[in-house]
């Protein structure tokens, strides 16, 4: 089989490109530059139909991220890039690597299933990936949806995480919630296996959701203390160096069901040792 990943160059892709290479697939790798392995086709998802020939699946990981910017950027890649790889896929199996930014915001009170609303996007980046995964949908595709992906080499999440150690202690907004994170490696996997799934989106994540003051203390090492949550807002609309969308990511308390998922027979087997 071969397959074509698109994005492979960043984190994500590169965890995927690679984990299928391990598994003996040949990787095609799309992007403006090169993957960790296979072959390189360029791709500027801003201005050109990829070439996808040769492709038995499509795995599609490219995408413009962040919590602020200019949305045309944001759609140049999310939506239009999505239009562009759709329509040369054809018939070839897409597999859409979406986002639990799509989901209406929180907080939330009970698991997240695929079937919560997929509205009211508080940044440029859920606004266009929502969209996007509309347009993947529609087009048949099978669209993934992990939450805060992780692991190593992640140029996201922990240098964001870094920023809130200060005396020794990772200083976060509001009491202790639930909340899932999705493994890198685990992504992978549903990646490399979903393209044999039916039509329609899957929440990915860890197999439990964690305690976030368990998780980042397991991460950073330090302990945890808490501010509330109202002088981080307070704070952050002064100084800027959080965003709001930064800040409901860790209070908001979002736990993915992947009871959907698990039952095609994935099952998540990376995970964080927070005790």
């Amino acid at each position: 089989m071969r397959i074509a990943v698109t994005g492979a160059s960043g984190f994500c892709g590169g965890v995927v490109a690679r984990r299928a290479a391990e598994a003996g697939t040949e990787v095609i790798c799309l992007g403006r530059r090169p993957g960790p392995v296979g072959k390189h086709v360029f791709w500027d998802a801003t201005a050109e139909a990829p070439d996808l020939s040769g492709a038995d699946v499509v795995v599609h990981l490219a995408a413009v991220v962040g919590d602020e910017g200019d949305e045309r950027k944001f759609a140049a890649v999310n939506v239009d890039g999505t239009r562009r790889l759709l329509e040369a896929a054809g018939d070839t199996p897409v597999v859409w690597v979406s986002s639990a930014s799509v989901y209406r915001p929180g907080p939330y009170e009970l698991p997240v299933t695929e079937d919560h609303p997929t509205d009211g996007q508080r940044t440029a980046y859920g606004r266009t990936k929502a969209a996007g995964e509309r347009l993947a949908l529609d087009a048949g595709a099978v669209v993934l949806r992990p939450r805060a992906v992780y692991g190593d080499g992640d140029p996201h999440l922990l240098p964001r995480l870094r920023r809130v150690v200060r005396g020794g202690r990772a200083w976060l907004p509001g009491p202790d919630v639930p909340l899932s994170l999705t493994s890198a490696d685990n992504l992978a996997t549903a990646c490399l296996a979903a393209h044999r799934w039916p039509a329609g989106a899957y929440n990915i994540a860890d197999a439990t959701p964690y305690s976030r003051d368990a998780a980042v203390a397991a991460v950073l090492g330090v302990p945890v203390r808490h501010v509330p949550v109202r002088i981080v807002r307070a704070l952050a609309a002064v100084t800027k160096a959080v965003t709001p969308y930064a800040i409901d990511q860790v209070t908001d308390g979002l736990v993915l069901d992947i009871g959907r998922a698990r039952g095609q027979g994935w099952e998540p087997a990376a995970g964080l040792t927070t005790s």
